[in-house]
């Protein structure tokens, strides 16, 4: 007798997610795909093979602190904070106290693509999404393990990460562990340089389903990492989780459909910076943050409904956040004799309205937002650690705006092979309790914080042309005004004795958070891929001359180039399937000079570093490979201190692992 047919058919239960909206298309938007993401140890590695896709430094996660770990995209002025949006499935996972991201906790084996949205994020994607959004989606779940990766590599560096799970439940885990390098190398090294190394673990679960046509899922995270600095007495650890509930309708034939999420994040970074003398033979312990406890909440979301050749989307979202820092610092040489208590809270929330026409040839879309935000309960306390007096009692007014957005965009078929596009956007960023309440040292430098700064605000036009069949090309030409950056201003030099930053070294720098003026930057955008005979080519460019305009408050800063700003980077990546088994691809990366301060007086050379990785496929889903990152041992430089001493980022690294990819 020949099997029964099921009586049911087996229906894959996808993620809670709308689908893609009509309106992307008049946007830059640049998609990386499991292939790219999975041949990077580190996320933010893959996301800076895009020209402009830079953290504050040159600085990779594996070894930059988390507080310079934000992302910014088009090379407009990098900060630490980041002026751009990382979200998960909808989910913002920009740290709630700093907005910077933890990157060793969104292990790449995990994600199904990311996309790189470029321009300020009105509508959809709100605050925070001044330079633009990377939208990460996680993969479906699968049975069985879907992503392996597991590799060993120079400087004691071994990791593992993997994604496995059933047809309704995801689980994605991740550790690794190295001993680093020394970021301060050659004549200037003294005896309290020692390697800055990192061991990290991260856990995700996702359990999802589909109950009366609505997909739910709900999703879990915890990670945890400690890294060292580069020096003795110098490191960093970081831990946090966070849960996220999203349901959705997908909208079906002639009927609308809807998605709503709620959201919750925790964090907490501890910090233990020190003084070096000139020599670098003494490191003394300068201050220790011990717990920065931070708490951020949320909920979003969107209808979306399509009629004829129109969609309709409305929605919102609302963010808030609370959290404070806790330090020890002042060792006069007999350990610390003063305790700091700085923090606050945030909030912001808004509603947007967008609608797009999609014709024949020609796409228009447009909304606007509305956005309410505050800042409220900010305090600073400082108390002496030998009997407990009061020395320092400061509070700020309770802030609060209202801030509108907008975005217009337009696509034109000309033909089956050419595009031309348009966009204009506003968008902003409230600063974060890490900018408003938390100072920091790096070295004999002190930046002093600030809990009188406003929102960030950006302004934009950009026109794109692009087309192809065999090899797709793009060209866009922007326009970008950011108003009141929020930037570190040099106000004071070593030696010397400053109002609440106290005693600054010689060689040491007092800067301050302010709203710096205005910063614009003009910029092309190009890029090709498609296929040269048996190689796989992928070229593009950024070209930004960006300038501060520092008005009556700041005139010492107008005409300068804005700091961690180069004006050229540009990224070649090969790809040679040599024989069945056999694929060798490289990625060669170039970035212009930049520089480390807002006066223009630290350069950071140019550039150029060369990745190369060799595989052999053993079975149709799985290989085995090597990996060389900066292969030809380039001096990348990172930072430059007052007294000149140079940082540099991360020497030829080898690598070898195995893959599993389905």
């Amino acid at each position: 007798m020949p099997d029964m047919p099921p009586l049911v058919d087996e229906v894959q239960v996808t993620a809670p997610r709308l689908a893609p909206s009509p309106a992307d298309r008049a946007f830059a938007i640049v998609s990386l795909g499991q292939g790219v993401l999975g041949e990077a140890p580190r996320l933010d590695d893959a996301l800076r093979g895009e020209p402009g896709v830079a953290l504050f430094r040159r600085t990779g996660s594996e070894v930059a602190n988390p507080t310079i770990q934000g992302l910014s995209l088009r090379s407009i002025a990098p900060s630490g904070a980041g002026r751009a949006l990382v979200t998960l499935d909808g989910a913002p996972q920009n740290d709630p106290f700093g907005g910077w991201v933890i990157w060793s906790a969104l292990p790449p084996e995990g994600l199904a693509q990311a996309q790189i949205i470029k321009g300020a994020g009105a509508g959809p994607y709100g605050a925070g999404a001044l330079t633009g959004v990377v939208a990460l989606t996680e993969r479906d779940p699968g049975e069985g393990v879907s992503a392996l990766d597991v590799s060993a590599g120079s400087r004691g560096t071994y990791r593992a990460a993997a994604a496995l799970g059933t047809a309704n439940l995801l689980a994605v885990v991740s550790g690794s562990t190295t001993e680093g390098y020394v970021p301060v190398r050659g004549a200037r090294r003294g005896p309290v340089d020692e390697a800055a190394g990192l061991n990290q673990v991260s856990a995700a679960a996702r359990l999802q389903g589909e109950i009366a046509g609505v997909r739910a899922a709900f999703r879990l995270d915890a990670f945890e990492e400690r890294r060292g600095g580069g020096a003795i007495g110098i490191g960093s650890e970081a831990s946090g989780g966070s849960a996220t509930l999203s349901l959705a309708q997908p909208e079906a034939s002639g009927s609308g459909g809807w998605r709503a999420q709620v959201w919750l994040r925790t964090s907490d970074l501890k910090n233990r910076f020190a003084a070096i003398d000139a020599r670098r033979a003494v490191s003394r312990p300068a201050a220790e943050q011990l717990a920065t406890p931070a708490l951020g909440y949320g909920l979003n979301a969107a209808w979306r409904q399509e009629t004829g050749a129109w969609t309709w989307e409305l929605g919102g979202d609302v963010r808030a956040a609370e959290g404070e820092t806790q330090e020890f610092f002042r060792d006069l040489g007999a350990g610390f004799t003063r305790g700091r208590v700085a923090g606050g809270r945030t909030l912001v929330g808004g509603a947007y309205g967008e609608a797009t026409h999609v014709g024949e040839r020609l796409l228009l879309t447009g909304g606007v937002r509305v956005d309410g935000w505050s800042a409220t309960e900010a305090r600073r306390i400082e108390r002496d650690l030998n009997g407990g007096a009061v020395v320092l009692n400061s509070s700020a007014p309770d802030a609060s705006g209202v801030t509108p957005t907008a975005r217009l965009g337009g696509r034109l078929e000309v033909s089956d092979s050419i595009h031309l596009r348009g966009a204009a956007y506003a968008g902003f960023r409230p600063p974060t309790l890490n900018e408003l309440h938390r100072p920091f040292r790096v070295g004999n430098d002190i930046t002093e914080a600030n809990p009188t700064l406003e929102p960030e605000r950006l302004y934009g036009l950009e026109a794109g042309i692009g087309g192809g069949r065999d090899m797709v090309w793009t060209a866009s030409l922007f326009f970008n005004r950011l108003e009141d950056p929020i930037t570190n201003v040099t106000i004071g030099q070593g030696p010397g004795t400053f109002p609440i930053a106290g005693f600054i070294p010689t060689g040491g720098v007092l800067r301050q958070r302010q709203n710096a003026g205005a910063i614009e930057a003009l910029g092309l955008e190009i890029s090709a891929s498609g296929d040269l005979g048996p190689l796989q080519v992928r070229a593009a460019a950024v070209a930004t001359r960006a300038e501060v305009d520092g008005g009556t408050v700041l005139p010492q800063l107008t005409g300068l180039r804005p700091a961690q700003t180069p004006e050229f980077a540009a990224t070649l990546d090969l790809d040679w399937q040599v024989s069945a088994p056999l694929r060798v691809s490289t990625e060669i990366r170039h970035e212009g000079r930049r520089f480390e301060d807002d006066l223009n007086t630290r350069a950071l050379a140019a550039a150029t570093t060369v990745d190369l990785r060799i595989a052999w496929r053993i079975a149709p889903e799985a290989e085995v490979y090597i990996a060389a990152e900066n292969l030809l041992d380039a001096e990348i430089e990172t930072a430059r201190a007052g007294d000149g001493l140079l940082t540099l980022g991360a020497p030829q690294t080898l690598r070898v692992g195995y893959s599993l990819r389905r």
